[in-house]
């Protein structure tokens, strides 16, 4: 069994950067500290073990570069957290031209637009703009740039490879499952309608249940094709085509006899809340909707790969020991992100005030990373004596 005694971080040149003294690991819990030794017990593992001040009270190879995989989505967490603030809310905006009956809506990049979100947004829009005829609703993807390609994602359609965009309903997938009794083909979300048009994509899976990605064509159109169908619901007679183009402008008059009416939704969810949930479901695509919106935000629309990096490599140079980590992306997916354990240490100290929007086991805060090959884990041992022991494990 391994002891744990306190081992020195090595500087660059192998050097001990400082000894600390006494400090050990007894306050760690011995289930946590069972885990580490198994770690360990791979000497090509990288581990990291801090107090709450930053001391090192264990290490291994904490300075050598592995791939992080979805513990990366703990600094896409930390960036939106600090630029857009834990009670921000992703806008989504509506306008009416009652004139022509045309519904124009714009996305921003909400990750969480939901069927229960659009549901709500379809009783606003009939309320605020007096709905009785739809004649066409027009979508506007423009403050994402279109088919932003994410590194370490594929093109198939299982949900791991789910797009980005500015306005995604259900993160531009299906859920569905076989009714038996009918031998058809039903929603597995009770919330969700499973529409007519998407029988023979799902016949062409040949599974009979799962979730899916929406083929690329239909993905910007979606969050209007369920528009349409909740409007119906609300008694809205909604005709003609669902269709992308542009919003209009504060103010206009599109068809110059009435101005354009317009609604902002905000989200149901604040951005602590959004962070939560991408922790604790480890959601590929919030992760990268959160960077590419973020980037948006702090660099002007329209959204793009390199603007949402930009954002997350400008978080990480304000965290000590930085400089060299590679983020070609906000959710770990790709295998061309390299952090080392002693980097992630640092990110975990400054998380330490959002600790609480981690997963929760009872001795630990915790979020876990896996790709084909690559194991990883982080978070924070709740000690003994209730103080916060920031660890890294990469493997």
């Amino acid at each position: 069994m391994l002891t744990f005694t306190v081992l020195a971080l090595p500087g660059a040149h192998g050097n001990p950067v400082s000894s600390l003294g006494h400090a050990s690991l007894a306050a760690v819990s011995e289930a946590d500290r069972a885990i580490l030794a198994r770690a360990a017990g791979d000497g090509r593992a990288g581990i990291l073990v801090t107090d709450d001040q930053g001391r090192v009270l264990f290490s291994q190879n904490p300075g050598t570069p592995r791939v992080p995989a979805s513990i990366l989505k703990i600094l896409t967490s930390l960036a939106a957290l600090e630029h857009l603030g834990p009670e921000y809310r992703f806008p989504t905006q509506a306008a009416f031209d009652s004139t022509i009956h045309t519904l124009y809506i714009r996305g921003m990049g909400d990750p969480l637009f939901v069927s229960e979100v659009i549901r709500d947004f379809c009783g606003q829009m009939a309320n605020a703009f007096d709905l009785q005829q739809v004649d066409k609703i027009v979508i506007d993807q423009s403050y994402f740039t279109p088919d932003i390609f994410i590194p370490g994602t594929g093109r198939s359609l299982n949900p791991y490879d789910a797009t980005t965009g500015a306005l995604c309903a259900n993160f531009n997938t299906l859920h569905f499952a076989r009714d038996a009794a009918t031998n058809t083909f039903v929603s597995a979300e009770p919330q969700t309608p499973l529409l007519n048009r998407f029988d023979q994509t799902i016949k062409e899976t040949g599974l009979k249940k799962g979730r899916i990605l929406l083929e690329k064509e239909v993905r910007p159109l979606y969050p209007g094709l369920l528009t349409a169908y909740f409007l119906k619901e609300l008694g809205v007679t909604v005709t003609g085509i669902v269709e992308t183009g542009s919003f209009p402008d504060s103010g206009s008059t599109f068809s110059g006899s009435a101005p354009v009416k317009a609604l902002t939704l905000a989200s149901p969810w604040t951005l602590e809340e959004v962070v939560k949930k991408l922790l604790e479901y480890s959601n590929n695509f919030i992760a990268n909707q959160v960077m590419l919106a973020l980037g948006a935000h702090v660099h002007g629309p329209p959204a793009t790969l390199d603007k949402g990096v930009q954002v997350l490599t400008r978080t990480a140079a304000g965290l000590p020991g930085w400089d060299t980590a590679a983020i070609a992306e906000g959710s770990g997916i790709s295998r061309e992100n390299r952090v080392t354990p002693a980097q992630m240490g640092t990110l975990l100290m400054a998380f330490m005030p959002h600790h609480t929007l981690m997963p929760f086991t009872g001795t630990q805060y915790y979020k876990t990373g896996t790709l084909t090959g690559i194991r990883t884990r982080a978070g924070y041992f709740v000690g003994a004596d209730q103080r916060l022991y920031p660890f890294v494990i990469m493997k």
